[in-house]
Order: structure tokens, then C-alpha cells, then sequence
């Protein structure tokens, strides 16, 4: 499986299910060809909300996430996911989802569901200034002459075109006077994706989990390809505000509040084109680097 536009999106989000045991509700995933064979954390945020999400009533939607990133995922293997019914009140119901490989989780999520409401109305503004998108080089722009493996994974396999408002730092680190911890980036679907709104707020937690961590390596001068770095997500926590569109050019702003103990926090805004603040997200990643093991 290849997933480099929509229908490769929406064949990872077709889950397939496989019914019950005890007290799980079970469904069957699969992932596409990765260059490590390690599993996109996105992928299973997104996955596992789609499970979530199949165990109750269509009215309501996820408006709100927390998970921990247990183990890596091995690409080469399915993965399952159990979904446990916790409360169904008269607005809202949770879920709790584990990723499972080999019997064993690699991901832990509690997940809640809304039916719409009205209420107070507020939001952060989005930020002025911020280039159009289509003034912005590609991915596959920056990294489609690159003879790497990772390289072209992320120039062509990639369901979202992703568009860095600063210079990216995929290959080169920031330079001396752009080390402040914040970075944004526009990114939309290579294609239209359902109205469904299910749909559309899982591949929106797929895509949050892209460059959440970038506004940690800005602030300390290194890229993604700094000898000896690891990095790995450790838990993500997503809001979402209002109905979204990932078809549509999004604006996601993030910043590091913090980074200490080898770890770094991220945090993240997501903005339609129009101004709205469609979601919120927060990240804490393992960040080593050679100088400090």
C-alpha cells in the first residue's frame, strides 16, 4: 500500500472489523511501505479514532483526544485495535482505544465524542502576514532530487502536501537568526476527501502529527538529518473546535514552551484559511542528541 494522495488516506482509514471479545470491540488496520518499517505515529492516532468513532452514534463527533505512544509499530504487521465503551451520557461519550502488535499495545488513547451544540464562541486570531501557499515550494519540490530512500517517502508517499512558511529544516538546520522555537506550516489532502465529518477529523489528527516537534529542533539550531539525533513522540493530546475541511489549505502554527530531560514539548494551532481555529495540539517528543547522551 502506498498512500501519496486521498484514496490512499481514506484505503489506511478503512478499517476492517472483526467484531468482539470481552469487552473490546476489535477492527483490523494495516499500514503502507515505509523506508524503516517503523509505523507513522499519525497513522495510529488517526486509525484508532476511526475505531473509536465506529462504536458511537453518528451524531456525535471526536471533539477531543489524549494519547501515549507505547512501543513502535512495525509496519510490516497488522495492527489491532480495541475499542472499550466507557460512558454514553446524553451529550458526550468516551472511548478508550489500544493499538495493538504482537499482543501487546503500542499505542494507549481516550477519546471523547460530542453531538453538536451550541454555546460561548471565542478563539485565538490567526497570526497576520503569513505567506499564500501557493507562493511556498512543495515537499516534493525541496526533496524530489534527493536519492534517499526517506527522502522520496516524504517527497511523493505522503496523503497531505505540506508547505513550510519558514525555511524547512528537513536537510539544512535553521540559520543563526531564525532559532526562535516556533515554525507553521500550510497543509491540505492531494485530493477531496468525504464530508464525512469522522473522516475528516481523523485524517486532521494524522496530519497534527507531522511537524509538531519542529519548533523544538528551530529553537537549538539542528535539522532532521543531525548525526545521531533521535527523536520519538511520546503522547499527543488534540482539541477539536469546530467542523474542518482537510481537503482545504490549513494553517498550522506551532511552538516549544519548553524543552528539558531530553524531552521537548510542542504545541500547535490549526487554522482554516479563512481565519477559524479548527483544532489545538500538544505534543511531548524524546529529543537526544549525540552531545548530551
Amino acid at each position: 500500500m502506498r498512500i501519496g494522495d486521498s484514496a490512499g488516506l481514506l484505503e489506511l482509514l478503512d478499517l476492517a472489523k472483526e467484531g468482539a471479545r470481552t469487552d473490546e470491540h476489535i477492527f483490523l488496520g494495516s499500514s503502507p511501505e515505509q523506508p524503516h518499517q517503523r509505523v507513522f505515529g499519525g497513522q495510529v492516532l488517526a486509525q484508532s479514532i476511526v475505531a473509536a468513532a465506529e462504536t458511537v452514534d453518528a451524531g456525535r463527533h471526536v471533539h477531543s483526544m489524549h494519547g501515549y505512544f507505547l512501543r513502535p509499530g512495525d509496519a510490516a504487521k497488522p495492527i489491532t485495535f480495541g475499542v472499550q465503551e466507557l460512558r454514553d451520557g446524553r451529550s458526550f461519550s468516551a472511548r478508550r482505544v489500544h493499538a495493538y502488535q504482537d499482543g501487546r499495545p503500542i499505542l494507549s488513547m481516550i477519546a471523547s465524542f460530542q453531538a453538536d451544540a451550541d454555546g460561548l464562541e471565542h478563539f485565538e486570531p490567526m497570526p497576520e502576514g503569513i505567506p499564500a501557499p501557493e507562493s511556498l515550494p512543495t515537499t516534493a519540490d525541496l526533496l524530489g532530487k534527493i536519492d534517499h530512500p526517506a527522502a522520496q517517502d516524504w517527497a511523493f508517499n505522503r496523503p497531505f502536501d505540506v508547505r513550510h512558511v519558514q525555511e524547512p529544516i528537513y536537510v539544512n538546520a535553521p540559520g543563526p537568526g531564525d532559532l526562535s522555537p516556533t515554525n507553521a506550516v500550510w497543509l491540505k489532502t492531494f485530493g477531496p476527501m468525504p464530508d464525512d465529518q469522522s473522516l475528516q477529523r481523523a485524517a486532521l489528527a494524522y496530519a497534527s502529527d507531522y511537524t509538531i516537534l519542529e519548533s523544538v529542533l528551530r529553537r537549538h539550531g539542528v535539522s532532521w538529518v543531525t548525526p545521531g539525533m533521535s527523536v520519538a513522540s511520546l503522547d499527543h493530546a488534540m482539541w477539536w473546535h469546530r467542523s474542518v475541511r482537510v481537503d482545504e489549505w490549513l494553517l498550522y502554527v506551532q511552538e516549544s514552551p519548553s524543552a528539558s530531560g531530553a524531552r521537548g514539548l510542542g504545541q500547535g494551532r490549526i487554522y482554516s484559511r479563512d481565519g477559524l481555529l479548527v483544532a489545538t495540539v500538544a505534543q511531548e517528543g524524546m529529543v537526544r542528541l549525540p552531545d548530551f547522551s
